[in-house]
Formats: C-alpha cells, sequence, structure tokens
C-alpha cells in the first residue's frame, strides 16, 4: 500500500473502480461504499449513469468519457485531474467501466499516481469479456468446446505494416477468442484469423451493449461476420467472441428473453417514488426514462400538523390515502420523540398495500385495507367497519381529491383533513423525453395519479405523443379520466390500482406485441 505524503504529495485517496458491463446490480458492493463516500466521481462513457444515484448530493463529477475516438478529456489530462483531486485532498472515485485493470487503462492511471505521491486502491468489477456472452447465452467456456479463453484488443491499427498479435497462436489455440473494441476493425480481424488457419465456418457472434437495457446479439461466422454486422447496424461498444461456444446461443440467451428489452418506459412518479415502478420495468430489460412530474414538498408550516398530533387520541380513525402520508406524519410523530404508541386505541385504514406496508415499517398494521384503492371504495369499507358518526383524520397531500371526506361526512362523520405534505411540478427539461419520442426509443409512458398527467402534459405537449406510436399506460380510472381530458384513451390498465399491477399490465402488453 502507498502510504499517502503530508507535504509535496495527496492528502486523500483515488480508488479505481470497475463499474462492470452496464447493468447496475453487477456493481460491486465496494463500488458502492465508495461512490456514497466519494469527494469526486470521475466516469467514463461505458459507466452507467444511474450509478451516479449513489453518489453524494454535494460530491463534484466529472465525465471523462471516450466514445468512438471522441475523447472529452483525453488520458493524459484525465490523469492529470486524478492527481490534482488527490493533491486538493479529496476522496476520489474513478469510476471505469468494466474492470479497471482489463483493457481499462486503469495501471497507467495507478502509474500516474504513484509517479505523483498519491495513495490509491483498485476495486475490480465484472468485465465485459465474461458477462456480455453471459447474458447472450454464451459461456466463454464450456466442456464440449473448450477450456480456456483469450482477451484480445480489436482496437490493434487495420494501417500497420505488421500486427503485434500472435494471429497463428490466436487460430490455432482452441481457445475462445474475445476482441474487445473490435466492430470497426471486423474485416481486418477475421481476415486475419483465416489467413492464420482458421476456418471461415469458425461459429462467432457480436454482442453490443451487453447486459444493459440496449443489448443485441448477432449470432454468424468468422468469415461472414463483418457482412451480416454491417447488414444489422453494429455498432461500438461490441463485443467479438470466436469460437464454438457461439453455437449456444440460440439455447442459452436467457436475457433476450425479456419482454420489455430494448424498449423505453417513461416512469413519471415522483423522484422519491419511481424506484419501485423503476425496478420492475429493469427486471424485465426496460430502458426507463426517468422524467418525475411532480415532486414531494415539506410544509413550510407544521404548527398544524403538530396540534392534530397532540390531539391524536381525540380520533376514532386515522386513514392514510399514501405511502407519502405516512412517511411525512411520522416525520413529525418522530420530531416529537413519539412512535407507534401513539396510536394506541385508534383505528387506522390504509388505501392500499404500499401505504399499509409503510405502515407497517413504522410497527403499525392498518386494520382496514380496501379490496380496489380509490376513495369510493375506500369510504364502502369503512362504512362496513362502522366509521359512521366516528371522528376520522386523513393525512394527505394540501392538494387531493375531496370524495373521501365529502363521503365521510354525508355518513355522519366529523373529519379532519390535515395536509401533511406538498405536491409540486417538477421544473426540467424535456429536451431528451422529446427527441426520444421522436427516435422511436420510447414505447410507453406510465401515469400512477392525476397529478402526473397533468404536470406531464404542462412540460410536453400531447401532439408529441399523438404524432407517435407510443403507448399510454395508468393506474386506475381515475388517472383514466385525466388522460382522457388531453385525448388519449389509456392504451394500457392496471388490473388492481398498484405499481406492480402496472407494471406488470405494461410487461404483458409488450409480450403480446412480440
Amino acid at each position: 500500500m502507498i502510504l499517502p505524503t503530508t507535504k509535496g504529495g495527496c492528502m486523500s485517496k483515488v480508488y479505481l473502480i470497475g463499474a462492470g458491463p452496464g447493468d447496475p446490480g453487477l456493481l460491486t458492493l465496494r463500488a458502492k461504499e465508495l461512490l456514497e463516500t466519494a469527494d469526486v466521481v470521475v466516469y467514463d462513457y461505458l459507466a452507467n449513469k444511474a450509478f451516479l444515484d449513489f453518489c453524494r448530493k454535494d460530491a463534484e463529477i466529472y465525465y471523462v468519457g471516450k466514445k468512438g475516438g471522441d475523447h472529452t478529456l483525453p488520458q493524459d489530462k484525465i490523469n492529470d485531474l486524478l492527481v490534482d483531486m488527490a493533491k486538493a485532498g479529496k476522496v476520489v472515485a474513478r469510476l471505469k467501466g468494466g474492470d479497471p485493470f482489463v483493457f481499462g487503462r486503469g495501471g497507467e492511471e495507478a502509474e500516474e499516481l504513484i509517479a505523483a505521491g498519491c495513495d490509491f486502491e483498485v476495486v475490480p468489477g465484472v468485465t465485459s469479456a465474461v458477462a456480455a456472452p453471459a447474458y447472450a447465452g454464451i459461456p466463454i467456456t464450456h466442456r464440449s468446446f473448450t477450456s480456456s479463453v483469450s482477451f484480445i484488443t480489436g482496437h490493434e491499427d487495420p494501417t500497420k505494416t505488421e500486427s503485434s498479435l500472435n494471429w497463428e497462436a490466436f487460430a490455432k489455440s482452441g481457445s475462445t477468442l474475445v476482441f474487445f473494441m473490435g466492430v470497426k476493425n471486423l474485416p481486418h480481424i477475421t481476415e486475419n484469423l483465416m489467413k492464420a488457419g482458421m476456418p471461415g465456418d469458425t461459429p462467432a457472434a457480436l454482442v453490443r451493449w451487453g447486459t444493459t437495457c440496449r443489448h443485441r446479439s448477432l449470432v454468424a461466422t468468422v468469415a461472414t461476420m463483418p457482412e451480416e454486422a454491417q447488414k444489422h447496424g453494429f455498432a461500438p461498444p461490441s463485443l467479438f467472441v470466436v469460437g464454438g461456444v457461439a453455437t449456444l446461443h440460440d439455447k442459452l440467451a436467457w436475457y433476450e428473453k425479456r419482454a420489455l428489452l430494448g424498449k423505453g418506459v417513461v416512469v413519471t412518479r415522483s423522484r422519491e417514488q419511481a424506484s419501485d415502478l423503476t425496478r420492475l420495468l429493469g427486471a424485465e430489460g426496460a430502458c426507463c426514462y426517468e422524467f418525475p412530474a411532480i415532486e414531494i414538498a415539506p410544509l413550510t408550516d407544521v404548527a398544524p400538523v403538530d396540534a392534530a398530533i397532540d390531539s391524536l387520541y381525540d380520533n376514532d380513525w386515522v386513514v392514510f390515502t399514501s405511502a407519502n402520508g405516512v412517511d411525512c406524519f411520522f416525520e413529525r410523530i418522530d420530531a416529537k420523540g413519539l412512535d407507534a404508541r401513539a396510536f394506541a386505541g385508534i383505528r387506522i385504514a390504509a388505501i392500499g398495500p404500499a401505504t399499509a406496508k409503510k405502515l407497517a415499517e413504522r410497527g403499525l398494521r392498518a386494520d382496514f385495507i380496501p379490496e380496489r384503492f380509490v376513495a369510493e371504495s375506500v369510504v364502502e369499507g369503512l362504512l362496513a367497519q362502522d366509521v359512521a358518526g366516528k371522528k376520522v383524520l386523513i393525512p394527505r397531500a394540501r392538494e387531493a381529491r375531496d370524495v373521501l371526506p365529502e363521503k365521510l361526512a354525508e355518513a355522519g362523520c366529523t373529519v379532519t383533513v390535515l395536509p401533511v405534505y406538498d405536491t409540486r411540478p417538477v421544473d426540467q427539461d424535456p429536451a431528451e423525453i422529446i427527441q426520444a419520442v421522436k427516435n422511436g426509443e420510447i414505447h410507453y409512458v406510465t401515469f400512477t395519479s392525476s397529478s402526473t398527467v397533468k404536470n406531464f402534459f404542462a412540460q410536453i405537449p400531447p401532439e408529441v405523443l399523438k404524432a407517435s406510436a407510443v403507448k399510454t399506460a395508468c393506474i386506475g380510472p381515475i388517472t383514466a379520466a385525466t388522460l382522457a381530458e388531453y385525448g388519449f384513451t389509456p392504451d394500457v390498465n392496471a388490473a388492481a390500482y398498484t405499481v406492480p399491477a402496472l407494471a406488470q399490465a405494461v410487461i404483458d402488453d409488450a409480450r403480446r406485441g412480440a
């Protein structure tokens, strides 16, 4: 271990972190831990931007990606940046696609850090040479085909008079060959392999954007692959795999069977709530675009909430209409030094399973959860619970439908509507979404409430969707009615008014259209 110097050298440490091949689930726990604590994050083109969600909000973020020869920052300048940041006493996370020491130039960066007297640590990552073929159903070793594998750069200059690679050794080794960054030089690579004695009918495969939602693969032979790659539009970043194991693709390609693979889905929930829907859709291969149409905002004046908590025992029922309502109400419960015991003797209703789950996390079990998760069903169910004439507290958003309190009041209840948070539109640039729609990269837009519909179309004109093949998906009749105000009939409706049901409805629709 290189110890940090205290004079003329670095006062901190640089972590050379392998980000893995692209699937966020393949990031190591150590890498996540470091991203959560680093002062500075320097990341590459092939490192998934989703990893930046793990970073501290005040972290300095630098993009230094290299794409198709276009270098945002040359390697020598990247080296200088790492040294400068470390000498400034900062903890630096250098996030590199795949593994930093597998064609990642991590060794060069480590040498520069040593020369500058800087402390560093290497955090290995899952290399795409293993992961991308695996997601395409191609094991790079298999007892029936080969017991060895070679990783080779495919970025060798084809104009060189003499190759530095031992093509004869590769062609006759019987190993699986995995070429990094080789798609542009496919004619050069395949020609050299065949000249060195490899049969032209040797199975081969290309895997582009392996393990990500943009994953694609192509199986051909060494002789036909250059033409096939051009015909099917394969471009960097792609891996070129050569060997008999490529014939297992059709049998073992598990990832490519996912219903939403390559399909873009817009998630309009608030950023605080988007993760569940994004996770469920992403698990089926969707490319999720988070475009939060609303955000949850704390109240500027919490005095009414505190007063309601002080008189909580005056109520017979507390009805929670959202998970946000639970969280925000309990923030004040916690602030006052109280816990679930404050609800002793009070009956509790939750408008749906997500809300009930939030209550359970706080130590409360809902006495009533309706079969259908809309206000009308809640009222019907509560009346069956003998709520008529009782005192009811409803902690909720400031702006919400009034059907529930109005119907309860008609039943003789004394109802107190208590705003515990605000929802407000998110001011953001819609250019990426609009362009992706026009490019045909988005296939679904999901809506989970009337407010997400209104605020989405406040930023993106309805005509943009109407001029495309994008489908709309919504979570219930109230949301659908709001969508109709903008001229849309939902293409996809959730069977139940829950996020998992909405995700499943989108997945089922994609399967039907496959």
